[in-house]
This record gives C-alpha cells, sequence and structure tokens, in this order.
C-alpha cells in the first residue's frame, strides 16, 4: 500500500502513543510506502528528515503539489516534474503582479513553483484576484481562512498524488490518503480511499461528507490514520490493533544508566581467558561517575571484544564492578569483534570525527562503510541500555562516539530520561557541516533532554549547528559571568542558550567544565616515590629554568608549533640559553593508529633541529620523552616545573593543565601556567597567561613573560587557579550535571 498523508495537524499530529504506534508500523512494513503530501516546500521539509523517530519517506510531494522528489535521493522525479515546470509563469511574475494588493503580504517562508500569501476571507473572494490568477495562467488555493496559494495551472495535491500513483502503478484501492485542512481537498477527493483526521477543518468535513470513500476519524493526527488503517482494512481486518509494538523491550530494572565507551574495569587477556584490573586513567572520571551509583539500582554500557573462537552463549553478558563498594552497580557488556571495534573507534572516530570535530576537517577521511559500522555499533549499545534502564530511568550517554544512541535509544524507549555530555570540542558550523552524515547526527543529540558540553561557545557552536538543520526556538539563555570568561579569550563568551524547542521537544543545554578528583593528586603526591623523583629533579635542574610540556602524539595539541616557537625563544633571546630547558613529555598513540607516524618524525626531526643548533656541552635544550609516564612521577614533574607550557590549537577542555595548577597548590609552589586560549579550559581558568598556540611569536612571547613573571605575581595568579580547580573538582562537575538533568522547572530566559 501507499500512505499519502499530509504532515501539520496529521501525520505529525495525534496523542504521543498513537505516533509512536503508526511509525514503528510503517518501519516494520517495507511494503507500506510512505509519501509525504505537504504544503511545506522541501527546504521546509528537510529538518523532519533529520528526525530519527519519524518514518523516512519513499516520495515527497511538496509546495502543495507543485514539487515532486524521491524520498532518499531528494532528486526530482523528472517525468512528473517536467511538465509543472513548464506551464509555471514564475515567481517573480507573480510577486511583481501581486503589488496591486499592498494589503495582502507574502509569507515568509521557503517557495518553490508557489507563491504563498497570507490573505483576509474577504479579500481571497475578490474578483480582481480571480482575474490576475486566470491572467497569470495560476491555480489560486485558499485554506485555512488565511493562506492563499498561486500554483501552476492544473497543479494541487489531488493532481500530483494521482500521477504519482500512475507512475508508480499502484492501484487506487492500495492507497491511503490522509488530510486535516481545505488544501488536502483535492487529494482527498481524488478517487483514492481517504480520512478527514480529527479536529480537521469545518468546510473540509463539509466538503467531503458525502464522498462515498472518505471516513471521518474522531482521532486526531495519528490517531485518526489508524483508524482509517482498521476502517479500510488495511494490514488485515483489525488494522493497526492487530499490531504488536515491536521489539520495544521491557523496562529493566536500572534506575541509572550510565552508557560509555569503556567499561569501569580493564579487561586482558592470560592464557586465551579475561581478567580484570583497576583502570589505569588517572583523571578520575570514571571512579566519580561509579559513586552515583552507591545508593541506586543501575547499569554501565560498555563494550567488551568478543573473539571469533568463543561460543555465543560463552560470552558473558552481566558482571559485578565493585561488589562492595557498589553492590548495585552492574557492567552490561556489548558484544563486538576486534575489527568492529578497530573500524568504529580506532579508525573512523579518529580519521572522520576527531579531526573535524578539532577544525582540522581537510585531514577527515569519510567512508560510508564505516559509517554503517558505527550505525550497527551505537544500535547495539541502544539495544543492550534499552534492555537495562527502568520505566522513566536516567540515561547518560557520553562522548562523540555515541552520536547515535540517543536516536536509536528515543525509538526503542521513549519514555526514558535521556542526557548526552561531549568530552571533545564542538566546533561552529562551517566547520561541523563538513560531515556527511550531520543531520542524522544532530537529529539523534535532538533526541535527549538535556545536553552538556565543558563550556559555554561548544553550547552556542551546538546551537548554531542544529538551527541548521531544524528550525529552532530560543527558550532561555544565561550570563557566562562569573563562572568563564567572557571576552578574555578566544573561546569566551557573554551569553549562552540553555533551553531550546525543537517543536517536538524541549532541549536543555549546560556548560559543565570536567574536574579534578583532588584526592588522587594529593595520594599521588605522599607516594614515597613522588618525593625521591622531585629530590631528583631539583639535583638535575639546579640553576636551570624549567619548562614543563606534557600531551599525546596528536595534530591537534600543537607540539610541532610549539618546539618552532620554543626556537624563536632562544633565537631572540640568546640570554636564556643554557639557563632554560623544555622538557616535552608526549605520549603515543595507539600501534593501529598509522595516521600519527608522520608527526612522529616531524617532531623528532625539529627536536634534532633545535638540539643540533643550540646544545652546549652540559644543556640539552630540549628534552624529549616519547612515553606515558606512571601518575606519580608526573606529579613529580608539575611540581618542579617552573612554566606550564600546554598549546593544544583545539582542545575541549584540557585536563593537564587542572592537573599542574593542583599540583603546584598542594606542593606551595609558584608554578606559572601558559595556556593556549584555544582549549575550554582557558574560559574557566582565570589567572593562566593566554597564548595564541597559532602565533609563533604570541607563543615565545607569551613564554618569556611566564619565565620571567615576578615571584609576587605568579604566587597570585597560582593561588586563583589552584582556588577554581579545588572547588570545581570532579565531585563536583557530576553533581551538578545530574542535578541539572533533574530540574523539571519551566525554562526562563535570563540575560
Amino acid at each position: 500500500m501507499l500512505l499519502a498523508t499530509d504532515l501539520d495537524g496529521t501525520f505529525l499530529g495525534g496523542a504521543p502513543e498513537d505516533r509512536l504506534s503508526l511509525y514503528q508500523t510503517i518501519a516494520a512494513h517495507p511494503d507500506i510506502q510512505l509519501a509525504y503530501v505537504s504544503g511545506r516546500s522541501l527546504e521546509a521539509i528537510l529538518p523532519l528528515l533529520s528526525d530519527p523517530t519519524l518514518p523516512q519517506p519513499d516520495y515527497i510531494v511538496a509546495d502543495v503539489g507543485a514539487s515532486l522528489y524521491h524520498g532518499d535521493t531528494l532528486q526530482p522525479i523528472q517525468a512528473l516534474q517536467n511538465p509543472i515546470d513548464a506551464c509555471w509563469p514564475g515567481e517573480s511574475r507573480i510577486a511583481s503582479a501581486m503589488t496591486r494588493f499592498p494589503e495582502i503580504v507574502r509569507q515568509d517562508e521557503p517557495q518553490i513553483r508557489r507563491c504563498s500569501y497570507y490573505c483576509a476571507p474577504e479579500q481571497a473572494e475578490s474578483p480582481e484576484l480571480a482575474a490576475l490568477a486566470d491572467e497569470l495562467g495560476c491555480e489560486m488555493l485558499y485554506s485555512a481562512g488565511r493562506y492563499l496559494d498561486f500554483l501552476p495551472q492544473g497543479v494541487n495535491k489531488g493532481s500530483s498524488l494521482q500521477k504519482l500513483v500512475e507512475w508508480l502503478g499502484i492501484a487506487h484501492d492500495e492507497v491511503l490518503v490522509a488530510g486535516d485542512t481545505m488544501n488536502d481537498l483535492a487529494m482527498l477527493s481524488a478517487g483514492f480511499k481517504a480520512v478527514c483526521v480529527g479536529d480537521a477543518e469545518p468546510e473540509l468535513l463539509e466538503r467531503t461528507r458525502q464522498l462515498p470513500k472518505v471516513m471521518h476519524a474522531s482521532a486526531i493526527g495519528c490517531g485518526g490514520i489508524i483508524e482509517a488503517f482498521a476502517h479500510f482494512g488495511f494490514l488485515g481486518a483489525r488494522g493497526l490493533a492487530a499490531e504488536n509494538r515491536r521489539d520495544i523491550p521491557h523496562a529493566g530494572k536500572a534506575e541509572l544508566v550510565m552508557v560509555y565507551h569503556r567499561l569501569p574495569y580493564e579487561e586482558y587477556r592470560v592464557d586465551g581467558k579475561i581478567r580484570r584490573r583497576r583502570p589505569t586513567s588517572p583523571n578520575g572520571i570514571i571512579p566519580t561517575l561509579q559513586s552515583f551509583f552507591a545508593n541506586q539500582r543501575g547499569s554501565w554500557i560498555a563494550w567488551s571484544i568478543y573473539e571469533g573462537d568463543e561460543e555465543p552463549e560463552d560470552f558473558v553478558t552481566h558482571t559485578s564492578v565493585d561488589a562492595k563498594q557498589y553492590p548495585l552497580l552492574t557492567a552490561a557488556r556489548v558484544a563486538l569483534t576486534k575489527a568492529q571495534v578497530d573500524i568504529f573507534y580506532k579508525r573512523f572516530s579518529k580519521e572522520a570525527f576527531w579531526p573535524t570535530l578539532h577544525t582540522f576537517w581537510e585531514r577527515a577521511r569519510f567512508r560510508e562503510e564505516d559509517w554503517d559500522t558505527y550505525c550497527e555499533v551505537n544500535r547495539a549499545f541502544a539495544e543492550r541500555t534499552a534492555e537495562e534502564a527502568a520505566e522513566g530511568a536516567l540515561v547518560w550517554i557520553h562522548d562523540y562516539n555515541l552520536w547515535l544512541v540517543p536516536a536509536y535509544l528515543r525509538e526503542l524507549r521513549p519514555d526514558l530520561r535521556i542526557a548526552f555530555f561531549h568530552h571533545t570540542y564542538f566546533p561552529s558550523a562551517d566547520v561541523f557541516n563538513v560531515l556527511p552524515w550531520r543531520r542524522e547526527i544532530v537529529g539523534s543529540l535532538l533526541q535527549c533532554d538535556y545536553v552538556a558540553f565543558h563550556i559555554p561557545r561548544q553550547v552556542e557552536n551546538f546551537v548554531d549547528v542544529a538551527r541548521g538543520v531544524v528550525p529552532l526556538t530560543t527558550l532561555s539563555r544565561q550570563n557566562c559571568a562569573p563562572r568563564f570568561l567572557t571576552y578574555g579569550c578566544a573561546v569566551g563568551l557573554e551569553t549562552m542558550t540553555t533551553a531550546i524547542d525543537t517543536g517536538s521537544r524541549v532541549v536543555r543545554l549546560g556548560a559543565h567544565p570536567v574536574g579534578l578528583d583532588i584526592g588522587r593528586i594529593r595520594n599521588a603526591l605522599e607516594h614515597d616515590g613522588a618525593e625521591a623523583r622531585m629530590a631528583e629533579l631539583r639535583d638535575e635542574f639546579e640553576g636551570m629554568k624549567l619548562i614543563l610540556s606534557v600531551e599525546r602524539l596528536d595534530y591537534t595539541k600543537g607540539v610541532l608549533e610549539k618546539l618552532k616557537a620554543y626556537e624563536l625563544l632562544l633565537d631572540e633571546n640568546p640570554e636564556l640559553r643554557g639557563k632554560v630547558t623544555l622538557v616535552s613529555i608526549c605520549v603515543p598513540a595507539a600501534r593501529e593508529m598509522t595516521i600519527y607516524d608522520e608527526l612522529q618524525t616531524q617532531i623528532e626531526q625539529t627536536i634534532g633541529h633545535i638540539n643540533g643548533r643550540f646544545a652546549d656541552v652540559g644543556w640539552t635544550p630540549v628534552q624529549f620523552y616519547f612515553r606515558g609516564f606512571p601518575f606519580e612521577e608526573l606529579m613529580a614533574w608539575y611540581a618542579m616545573a617552573d612554566v606550564m607550557w600546554i598549546t593544544p590549537l583545539r582542545d575541549g577542555l584540557n585536563l593537564v593543565a587542572k592537573e599542574f595548577v593542583a599540583t603546584q597548590g598542594l606542593t606551595q609552589g609558584c608554578g606559572v601556567l601558559v595556556l593556549s586560549e584555544f582549549t575550554g579550559a582557558a574560559a574557566e581558568l582565570k589567572g593562566a597567561i593566554l597564548t595564541n598556540p597559532h602565533d609563533l611569536h604570541d607563543l615565545a612571547r607569551t613564554c618569556y613573560l611566564g619565565l620571567n613573571l615576578p615571584r609576587a605575581e605568579a604566587q597570585a595568579r597560582l593561588r586563583q587557579l589552584n582556588d577554581i580547580v579545588e572547588y570545581n573538582d570532579i565531585r563536583r562537575w557530576g553533581d551538578e550535571f545530574i542535578a541539572a538533568i533533574k530540574d523539571d522547572s519551566e525554562p526562563s530566559a535570563s540575560a
């Protein structure tokens, strides 16, 4: 069959349960073809195609019948479009002629092959208007007591639908038409089985009352279409009533579900058997997220690599996490093959999304087959989440690897409260829109109840991107100060959006910079090894200023730019030679990630060049460590640094900056933080010396300033920084995020 339906008030209307039932039935029956027949233009319909909860149409009849498109490619159905184009006098000719009626105002919405106006009923009955339509060779249509359309001669929803049905070779009795306003009259009276849904325009009801194939439903929107399925016997005598809710899992028991790509413990194999150990991540996020399960039942969704030689029944889906400390927390493992993980995470996420998010879109590689794997993995995460979550549970999803989980999950479990935290930088629309799948991604995120980022700039970037995908209404805003810098850095902002309305959902937005586990740093500094290493470093760098740089091997971190700036620093300030050393600790990427091989070579060559040019007896300008350090040893380096030089070209936050500040604060140091103004932390860490990593001269100048800052000023800056880092720790981050999700108050504007 073909369901040809109007959108506003019809296919987009009705009770939520009726919409869900109809949409899922269409999705479950490939033999049901769907045509959107709308007064909107294709441009205005595009936002609907980004809504993952809506079934995608096979055909689109837009502009009150003047435009016909294939639903998959969105290209015109030329065989049907060409005759319509031939009889269209052109927009400019109609607009020019309508200047005779200055009181009739054109609608400010996208229009193709039609001209639409706001018109009072008495004006619509004007003989002069009818004469004008004849003069132009146009069809004139008036609906809802307000809307006037000029269309190509003989073109309306009914005529275009008839041509589409004939072109498809579908029998009239296999077509169901649905509408609710007078501009649907032509297709409702075209001889197909048809339904006027509840609350339809009174004149439409009157004009269709005697038509033998038209039923008047009592339920509005999708509920009326469901009544028509039963009335006309589509899908059997009982219609959709005979259809079971498909693939909706039974609610689980978890009141809080954490959806994270990594388990809260690490898995490794010994003699082919899986063993577990505590996570080695030093940032405290995983322990903090675990702590929310102290008093409520929950599940932690993450992948586990499924070995090909394992029997399917041998894969353990559920494991405990910490039976003693968190007896109510269960890890629900998603079985992925090594190939899936390599494609979804190590290749696609890092080669397509990572460079784009960090504004290096020219480095991105987009592969459609990798996107298919990404979708497959995200759906597996969503299905496991749907099985675990209790009725109305809170689901907290983490980062860009799982962008599509909200879409799949909302379809499976519309009852859930879904929140998303974006740990990575989120760029502006002109960068993000490079992604071939931006509509699907944004459409998925807009299925959340709450979406949060580190800083307000990233929130506004997301809103800007979303506004290009769906029409949004801003419900509330708030000032960024005093929590964040406004005009003080490249990522500063004065106000940020805190709630938007997509037309189908209110989405709240927030800025929550991730904090540190201060206790972990304190414990590391109290470790015997840390104190001994500090003593060694004091001896090694006695009489020397130590500039420290700690980062992962990645082109976003600005390592090459920093080295070139260091060379410039030594060039312009010869008095520093022999008195300052740059220690660069660079953590290598995973062995499989070969995209960083060239960068590593360039870094090593640049270091060799600098040392070869400036080195002297007893002095090496750059000491380079291409490996990770134990956390305790890293704290010792932080404590001994005179200047912490953190210069990413773009970074979502940067926890290294906070680790340095906390270490210096706990050891009563007076080290200086020189920080890229393109990190998220720059908007939060007042007291840092901000630098532009894209400007070598500014990098060198600010590093020199840090080296020569008076001790009193350095101490004052550090006190300010330490106060921020200690107060806004990882616990406060988590508590504020959870509180924001659970906030049920109405959004209210404040500026």
